[in-house]
C-alpha cells in the first residue's frame, strides 16, 4: 500500500457565491505552516451554514487524492481545497473508506461519520448547475470526520490509516442512497453497528423501525 500523506490543510474565508445572495466558506485556499484542530474543526475555517455544515460529526472534511485525478480526466481544473475539503490526503481510495475508519495525523485522531452530500452551492462555486447530478453519479464524495483528539496538522506530516473492525459502510455505498425512498433492512442494520454521524443514525433508526411495524 502507498504511503497515506497529508498532501494540504485547506482553511476558508466567507465569500459570496455566484448568482446566490448568500455567502458561503466552501471557497478553501491551502495554507503553509501549521494549522490547529479543534473539536469542531480548523481553527479560523469559516463555516457559515450551521445546519448542515459543521458540527461535532462533521468537523472535519476530507477529500482524496486519487478522486481528484477522476475528476482531472473528467476535464475539471483540480487544486487541493477545490471542493471544500479542508485535508486532501494521498494513498487512499476514496471510495473505499467506511464510517469508523480513523485518519492520525500527529496528535489529532479523526473518525469517518459519513459521506458529503452535494448541494447547490457547491454547483455554484463549481460553475456547473449539473455539477450535483455529476458529483452523486461519480461515488465519490470523500468524508466527514469527527475529531477524537485535536491538535496541529500541516501538509507534508504522514497519515496513519485505521481502518474500522467491523461492518463497512463506504462513503460510495452511502452516496449511492441519497433520495433513496427505501433501503434495505440489512444493510440499516449493518450500518447501525458503526459509528455514523448522528443524524444518518436517527434517519436509519427510523427507516428500520418503520419496516418492522
Amino acid at each position: 500500500m502507498s504511503m497515506v500523506r497529508l498532501d494540504s490543510v485547506n482553511r476558508g474565508t466567507p465569500q459570496p457565491v455566484p448568482g446566490r445572495t448568500t455567502r458561503s466558506g466552501i471557497y478553501k485556499r491551502p495554507v503553509t505552516g501549521p494549522v490547529e484542530i479543534a473539536p469542531l474543526g480548523l481553527v479560523d475555517d469559516a463555516v457559515l451554514n450551521r445546519k448542515h455544515h459543521g458540527g461535532v460529526d462533521q468537523a472535519v472534511y476530507l477529500y482524496f487524492a486519487d478522486d481528484y485525478a477522476f475528476w482531472g480526466e473528467e476535464g475539471v481544473d483540480v487544486t487541493p481545497g477545490l471542493f471544500g475539503e479542508n485535508l486532501t490526503i494521498s494513498g487512499v481510495v476514496g471510495r473505499d473508506v467506511a464510517v469508523g475508519d480513523r485518519f492520525g495525523i500527529g496528535t489529532v485522531l479523526l473518525e469517518v461519520t459519513s459521506h458529503r452530500t452535494p448541494c447547490a452551492v457547491f454547483a455554484a462555486r463549481m460553475g456547473d448547475p449539473r455539477f450535483a447530478k455529476r458529483f452523486h453519479k461519480a461515488g465519490r464524495p470523500g468524508a466527514y470526520c469527527r475529531v477524537l483528539a485535536g491538535g496541529a496538522v500541516e501538509a507534508g506530516m504522514a497519515v496513519d490509516l485505521t481502518p474500522f473492525s467491523g461492518a463497512r459502510i463506504t462513503m460510495s455505498a452511502l452516496i449511492a442512497l441519497d433520495g433513496a425512498r427505501s433501503i434495505d433492512a440489512d444493510f440499516l442494520r449493518r450500518a447501525l453497528t458503526a459509528p455514523l454521524h448522528h443524524k444518518m443514525r436517527a434517519d436509519y433508526e427510523n427507516r428500520l423501525a418503520s419496516q418492522l411495524l
